[in-house]
């Protein structure tokens, strides 16, 4: 079951697993009132499920006269591209939803962003959400979304069908795709053309990581370890290269976008996708009579003792520091976290994982694939993605992997490439050791 209990102690073991809404206290009604009418710009993210923020908007353009106009962006690296760009020429949103963690670090949140640290709204937020957007001790933005885990998508009546059972270790993980192949199904499913989609192998895989080299983040943080060079690293690579050297994916796997890959999970002819499980609201959604069929498992490991589970942070809201409506735009934000806007929020959202806010109340309907996350959530054997661990993420991962991911590049050069990214990266954002 998820109560309070059980959220707090998970967000407490990650040191910051939370997601969306945070609670807040409200201002006085009677100052919001006086607002004039006014309009606040939104940048979201094009694969962003928009269903609840369109309805917060529209209560927000109801009581208090602020319209909302929502802009999207591309995901993966075109838009990180997008946000620096339009950071940079000064044509931000009033508001925009963006990464928390690493991503964060890199766009230079003091330079561009509104401090929210000191707003009353900010006081129910978890301090463990609020270490994921904090920066040189200013907190910059307020949770969107759920926590979700980075592991395996399976089709479990396809799985009950071949007798196959949850892999504990990565050789097991092999050995139940080549019984698939063998099916004539696909054993993994990839869908390349969403280049972000690509490294989800390599990012799950930290908690098999740091599993067995626990101070690697804070070493990679002082450039005191690599990828290349760190054969727990580095075997993330390996991973995802040996699923294309095995020939278990899709024959258009360099053209099949997302959605195509959760049609092939859903209809079994493609059995098992490494993904976060953020998608299960489009598949929820989208096929809510397939749903109960699909399973999680996390990214396995090579001991099955350390089985564990790899967890990302939500995105969160920021306020951009030039907006022209402030006082509209923190009145935006301070509903979006009122009890009645996390009602209302919570209402059009399927559960993933908990909420980074005091006093949530659990949700009465859990699908499947999530009760299969619980146990890693109620035990605490989670460990937080790699982004989360340090202030910096090479930009370029998504493109190194779809390299790896298809045989263009060998494991070992897409580490490489990777160190060389991350290197960039920490001199640009001029870290220590660097």
């Amino acid at each position: 079951m998820w109560n309070n209990r059980t959220i707090v102690s998970v967000i407490s073991s990650l040191f910051l697993l939370s997601v969306i809404l945070g609670g807040c206290s409200s201002k006085n009604e009677s100052n919001s009132n006086n607002i004039k009418e006014v309009t606040v710009s939104l940048l979201i993210d094009n694969q962003v499920e928009q269903d609840g923020i369109r309805e917060i908007a529209a209560k927000i353009e109801e009581k208090y006269h602020i319209k909302t106009e929502i802009e999207t962006r591309p995901s993966g690296v075109e838009g990180h591209q997008v946000m620096k760009t339009r950071l940079a020429a000064g044509d931000m949103t009033d508001l925009v939803i963006y990464n928390s963690g690493s991503l964060l670090h890199a766009l230079n949140p003091e330079e561009y962003f509104v401090d929210l640290t000191n707003e009353p709204f900010m006081k129910n937020v978890l301090e463990s959400f609020k270490n994921s957007v904090t920066v040189n001790g200013k907190v910059f933005g307020l949770p969107v979304g759920n926590a979700f885990a980075g592991g395996w998508l399976y089709n479990k009546k396809v799985y009950s069908e071949l007798g196959l059972s949850v892999p504990k270790t990565w050789n097991e993980l092999i050995e139940n795709s080549k019984k698939i192949k063998a099916a004539g199904k696909t054993a993994v499913i990839g869908t390349f053309k969403d280049d972000w989609t690509s490294q989800i192998i390599v990012l799950a895989d930290n908690h098999n990581v740091i599993n067995e080299y626990p101070d690697f983040a804070a070493d990679l943080t002082v450039n005191k370890a690599k990828f290349a060079t760190t054969s727990t690293a580095l075997r993330s690579f390996e991973k995802l290269s040996e699923v294309y050297q095995n020939g278990l994916l899709n024959d258009d796997f360099q053209s099949a976008a997302f959605e195509d890959g959760i049609k092939m999970l859903v209809d079994g002819t493609g059995v098992q996708y490494p993904m976060v499980t953020g998608i299960l609201t489009s598949i929820a959604k989208n096929y809510p009579d397939k749903i109960k069929d699909i399973g999680f498992f996390p990214q396995p490991g090579d001991i099955p003792e350390s089985s564990g589970m790899t967890v990302f942070m939500p995105a969160a809201i920021y306020v951009n520091k030039n907006t022209q409506h402030l006082e509209a735009a923190e009145k935006w934000l301070e509903f979006f976290v009122s009890p009645e806007g996390v009602k209302m929020y919570q209402s059009k959202k399927i559960l993933v994982g908990p909420f980074a806010i005091k006093g949530m109340n659990e949700p009465n309907n859990i699908i499947p694939a999530v009760k299969e996350m619980l146990p890693y959530f109620d035990s605490g054997n989670t460990t937080p993605a790699l982004e989360y661990l340090i202030p910096v993420k090479g930009p370029n991962l998504p493109q190194i992997t779809k390299q790896v991911g298809s045989g263009q590049i060998s494991a070992k050069k897409g580490a490489e490439l990777y160190d060389q990214d991350v290197e960039d990266q920490a001199k640009q954002l001029g870290l220590q050791g660097w």
